[in-house]
């Protein structure tokens, strides 16, 4: 999500905001159903329904900073190569991404890959998609996973005019490029390899770079390279995608997939329905803590609890002056984290003091958390100068119904230092929409982290997913480093320093860490896999018994 300034985002947030407006307000009540969605009830041998919670923001490959737009494409647009487990990659339109000193990279594209109009994809395409997340005119939230190629700065970007150098077509269906220094190769593989979608060039160099995000290629999409193409979204009720017949890697045996759109409580009733075969999961598609035994009772539905990457958080937009590390810290003792894992989540969410989750290979459990000490909260907040008079709005997106729950804890929680908290709730594009442009003073969200730990995105100036606005030389020199060295044990020592250092100076309040729940129709096989973001990697072969 590598964008160069924040002040260029006004279009493609308004797109965003267009695509999905009033989503969770007009469709997530769950009663009714539109014919398609209606259709997907019915033929569930032919057709699939999902269950969500969050709209998509996009259908731009080129930009996608929400979950459920990222999750909806992976539907429609190949990457170089899968990962159903964490640093576990598959090939997809690479058949080989080879190296042998860890910083010149050869990838082999497989020759029977095509897009929906039938032309092939080939290296054209592979380094046209580069050069365009590298365009410094491009809107893109993928700059940060392209950053690490020899001549592109932090955020993925190279000067007005410049293509990315040492990336070079060798032949139809060879590509070979050079990272700035030797690096470890799953960072690379898992970076370039796996998160960046590839785009038909013979589409995309029609456009002009600066207004891609409102071209029909963006909005509506008919020239794909996944298992599904794109047929319809209805605004706030479901997007429906049918198969892609001439997908190389074989006919989807599914025939149509409905995303649907909805709320907690309406998908727990969809599912036990048959309306609804599987919840989207990955904090876009949770069903809530308490019908979990509802839904274990129910003999047609498959439900499990798995440790993920799954976090969410109290955002404090780190570009207000009154918000300093005192303020922030004070925020942070002065919320029952625990109160929220036991009353929300009954066991099955975790505190952690940093970003990084359990799950990560990084994590170091001798970093402990901030405690709840509203005395000394108290104390950092008057330290921070901050004048209590002052109201504080909170918002919060619709949709996670924990998510909404724990607003209110935490406003009381906050109220007992001395602060006034305002609750103000929204649907989730338009809350995305005003963290992207700072339009805000605290706000919850949650993030779905990539397996490796670079998480500059989110906290570097220009990275897409920026949204605490955080401007911290020290902490953009330690990641810069941490993702720079060429082993991964050399990476893990320098990440201890990142988790105290971010520890000390909560950036962004980690709330918890959540368990995610699969749940889903028996009879489907496919679906939702621990590590979620690899959850599509067979999409092509899902089907029901």
């Amino acid at each position: 999500m590598g964008l160069v300034s924040f002040s260029n985002h006004k279009k493609a947030l308004a797109l965003a905001a267009a695509l999905a407006a009033g989503a969770l307000l007009l469709g997530g009540c769950g009663g009714k159903k539109s014919g398609s969605a209606q259709a997907a009830a019915g033929g569930k041998k032919d057709s699939l329904a999902v269950g969500m919670f969050n709209a998509p923001d996009s259908f731009n490959p080129l930009f996608n900073p929400g979950i459920a737009g990222q999750f909806t494409i992976r539907f429609m647009y190949d990457t170089l190569l899968g990962m159903p487990e964490i640093n576990n990659f598959t090939p997809h339109l690479a058949k080989s991404f080879e190296t042998t000193d860890n910083q010149n990279y050869t990838i082999k594209l497989d020759e029977k890959a095509k897009w929906t109009d039938g032309k092939p994809i080939t290296a054209d395409d592979v380094i046209f998609t580069l050069n365009m997340i590298a365009n410094p005119k491009v809107q893109t939230t993928k700059g940060t996973y392209i950053n690490m190629l020899d001549g592109t700065s932090t955020v993925g970007k190279v000067a007005e005019g410049q293509t990315i150098p040492n990336l070079v077509k060798v032949d139809d269906h060879t590509i070979t490029f050079k990272t700035k220094a030797p690096m470890d190769q799953n960072m690379v593989k898992s970076m370039l390899g796996f998160e960046v979608y590839i785009v038909p060039k013979h589409i995309f160099e029609k456009l002009d770079p600066a207004t891609i995000a409102n071209s029909e290629a963006a909005t509506k999409p008919t020239v794909t390279s996944g298992a599904y193409k794109f047929k319809e979204y209805k605004t706030g009720d479901h997007v429906e995608l049918e198969a892609n017949d001439q997908y190389f890697r074989g006919s989807p045996k599914i025939r149509k997939v409905f995303l649907r759109i909805m709320n907690g409580t309406s998908l727990v009733t969809e599912l036990k329905s048959g309306n609804v075969h599987m919840a989207a999961s990955g904090g876009i598609g949770a069903v809530p803590v308490k019908d979990l035994d509802i839904l274990k009772q129910d003999s047609k539905l498959s439900v499990k609890a798995v440790p993920s990457l799954n976090t969410q958080y109290l955002e404090v937009n780190n570009q207000v002056p009154e918000f300093n590390v005192k303020f922030r810290r004070a925020v942070t003792m002065a919320i029952d984290r625990e109160k929220l894992c036991k009353d929300l989540y009954k066991g099955t969410a975790h505190v952690v003091p940093t970003i990084y989750t359990k799950v990560s290979k990084v994590y170091d459990e001798s970093v402990k958390p901030l405690p709840y000490d509203p005395e000394a909260a108290k104390k950092e907040l008057a330290e921070s100068g901050f004048d209590t008079s002052k109201e504080i709005v909170l918002q919060v997106p619709l949709g996670n119904i924990q998510r909404e729950q724990s607003a209110d804890i935490i406003q009381q929680n906050l109220q007992a230092i001395g602060l006034k908290i305002k609750l103000q709730k929204y649907d989730f594009p338009t809350v995305l929409s005003n963290c992207k442009k700072g339009d805000y003073q605290m706000l919850l969200l949650g993030y779905a982290l990539t397996p490796d730990p670079d998480y500059r995105d989110y906290f570097v100036p220009g990275g897409g997913s920026n949204f605490a606005h955080t401007d911290d030389p020290k902490l953009t020199e330690m990641m810069t480093q941490a993702a720079s060295v060429p082993t991964f044990e050399e990476r893990k020592k320098l990440y201890k320093d990142i988790q105290i250092y971010m520890r000390d100076n909560q950036f962004v309040t980690s709330l918890y860490e959540n368990d995610m729940f699969i749940v889903q129709d028996k009879t489907l096989k496919g679906g939702i896999k621990d590590f979620w973001e690899g959850s599509l990697d067979d999409l092509q072969n899902w089907h029901f018994e």
